[in-house]
Formats: C-alpha cells, sequence, structure tokens
C-alpha cells in the first residue's frame, strides 16, 4: 500500500483550515492534485484518429453504394443515412459512448454526433415511458441546435433576400 505525501492536503484538513488564506491555499492545492493532468497533442491525435475514421466508414459506404450502380448524389445520400444509423446501433449498444471517451471531439462528426445526441437522451428516459420518457426527452440535446439552426437559416436567407432586392448578390 502506498503511503500518501504528507505534503498534499486532505479535504478534511482544508475544511478543518481556520485561517481563511491558509483554506484558499490548501483548497488549491488538493485540486490541483486531483485534477487529471491531460496531453493536448495526444488527445488531439485521439480525435483526430476517431473523426478521420468515422469519415474514411462513410467513404466507404459512399464508395460502396457507387459500385452497386448508384451515382455519387445517391451514393452520398445512402451513405449519410448509414452512418446515422450505424451511429443509432452503437449508441444503444453503448459503443458510442466509449468512443467518445477515448476519441472526444473527433467523436461529434456532425452526422453521427447528431444522432447520438438525439438518440441518447431518449434511451436513458425510456423508463419513463414511450411519451413521457422518449418522446419528450429525444429532442433534450438537440432541440436547441434544431430551433437555432432553422432560425439562423431564416435570418440568413431574410438577408440574403434584402440583398437580391437591392442589388448586393
Amino acid at each position: 500500500m502506498n503511503e500518501k505525501d504528507s505534503t498534499e492536503p486532505t479535504i478534511e484538513e482544508v475544511i478543518r483550515e481556520k485561517d481563511e488564506q491558509k483554506q484558499k491555499d490548501k483548497y488549491n492545492q488538493y485540486v490541483g492534485n486531483m485534477t487529471p493532468k491531460n496531453n493536448c497533442l495526444v488527445n488531439c491525435l485521439k480525435a483526430f484518429l476517431v473523426g478521420g475514421t468515422i469519415c474514411c466508414v462513410g467513404e466507404g459506404f459512399s464508395s460502396f453504394y457507387q459500385y452497386l450502380g448508384n451515382d455519387k448524389e445517391l451514393s452520398s445520400l445512402y451513405a449519410t443515412m448509414s452512418l446515422v444509423v450505424l451511429s443509432i446501433i452503437l449508441t444503444g449498444l453503448n459503443i458510442y459512448q466509449k468512443i467518445g471517451q477515448f476519441g472526444g471531439a473527433g467523436s461529434i462528426v456532425p452526422i453521427t454526433g447528431f444522432a447520438n445526441s438525439v438518440v441518447s437522451p431518449a434511451i436513458e428516459f425510456q423508463a419513463e415511458g414511450q411519451v413521457f420518457g422518449i418522446g419528450c426527452k429525444i429532442f433534450t440535446i438537440a432541440g436547441p441546435v434544431i430551433l437555432y439552426g432553422i432560425f439562423s437559416s431564416w435570418v440568413f436567407g431574410v438577408i440574403y433576400w434584402v440583398g437580391k432586392m437591392v442589388g448586393w448578390w
């Protein structure tokens, strides 16, 4: 059993300290010791690896659908749908969460990350029933994204329309 370094304060020592300044110093030292150390380069490489793998799988789907005789546009549509279905299945099997823990930001490639954000709350709250669990919670995370996406597209559409009217475009 490893003996703890006597210079590292425990939370009990921090709470018992009466001097306010010493308590702040001990607390900051405690937080510094408890905070996990991250390596930015390793995190970036993991994100690149995971995001790149997801994109390569998407390209593989697209190539497969083109091989089956579809044109590029239809193949891209099928590849997108396949990535969404694969993301939903991996989320349901609790595999996508592990991919996200490993790859961090690389796992939120827009198509698969959005599908995961829609399905996760539905799975989490399915015990509450079809309407209140799945039906109400499915858009907990994705709802604001959809709302602001639609609103911003409307605002940019109005700006574009006005620009066309006054001759900017």
